[in-house]
């Protein structure tokens, strides 16, 4: 895996710096090579980072699930990059549609994640205006962190009470019935969440480019075609000026690219 600036992840690869190695890269290395910005002075800022898959014809999913355009190298990517967030931020359909866990501690990261202040496991934090979620779910009957639900001030009264109720927390980020995305981040800073990380779905992603709160994105590429009208990583409605960002790193192993884009 040819390894681009601050290169990464298994395979064939280069350390940064380094010769081009013919091995798996270990989670400690991935670790650092995918670390979050390190804080100015003064109170941390938050940074939004959104980890996606997508096939070379622009597909975000397949059989309404992303697992099949994935790869072992882009599910240990994705393991790391949970296990280095305070929070992991996820739409209400794709919690549906892929059956959420909630995220485990690793022990590979449990000094790292100690010594940053971090708990053992990033909470995860489910977008939601209707709190039309299955509590039975091991996402909330399990979890090693209370899981968070961000819906609107205009939610329904009994729905919130259900969800407290099943041991979730309920935070208010909108006046309406929906979320804002700005306040997201202002809630979850304001919880001491300041590493932050989405996996979408594509509606939810839609949304904070939207309202130009993503920072970064780590995106995958499949060499893979899947036609059909499966939905793009991003959706919902286009924004008046794009946005440009910069490439910080490209990897490939088997035909995959492994990509970080940072907002200029």
């Amino acid at each position: 895996m040819p390894g681009g600036p601050g290169g990464v992840p298994g395979g064939s690869g280069g350390l940064p710096g380094g010769d081009l190695v013919d091995r798996e890269w270990s989670l400690a290395e991935l670790g650092l090579a995918y670390a979050y910005p390190e804080p100015g002075p003064g109170e941390p800022q938050p940074w939004l980072r959104a980890n996606m898959v997508s096939t070379l014809d622009g597909a975000a999913q397949h059989d309404g699930r992303s697992q099949p355009i994935s790869t072992a190298t882009d599910m240990r990517i994705f393991g790391t990059l949970r296990a280095l967030a305070d929070v992991v931020i996820v739409g209400a359909e794709t919690v549906r549609q892929e059956g959420y866990r909630p995220a485990r501690a690793r022990a590979e990261f449990a000094g790292a994640r100690e010594a940053a202040g971090q708990g053992p496991a990033p909470a995860i934090a489910v977008i939601s205006a209707s709190l039309d979620l299955d509590y039975g779910l091991p996402l909330f009957t399990s979890p090693s962190v209370p899981t968070l639900i961000l819906t609107g001030a205009a939610a329904a009264p009994d729905r919130m009470a259900a969800a407290e109720k099943a041991g979730a927390r309920v935070v208010i980020a909108g006046d309406g019935v929906g979320v804002d995305p700005v306040r997201v981040v202002q809630a979850l800073a304001e919880l001491g969440h300041t590493r932050l990380l989405t996996e979408g779905g594509p509606r939810l992603l839609g949304q904070l480019v939207a309202s130009g709160v993503l920072d970064e994105l780590c995106l995958t590429i499949s060499p893979m075609l899947t036609a059909g009208d499966a939905q793009r990583i991003a959706g919902g409605p286009s924004v008046a000026v794009p946005k440009r960002f910069e490439l910080v790193s490209l990897l490939e192993e088997e035909g995959f690219l492994f990509s970080r884009y940072r907002r200029t």
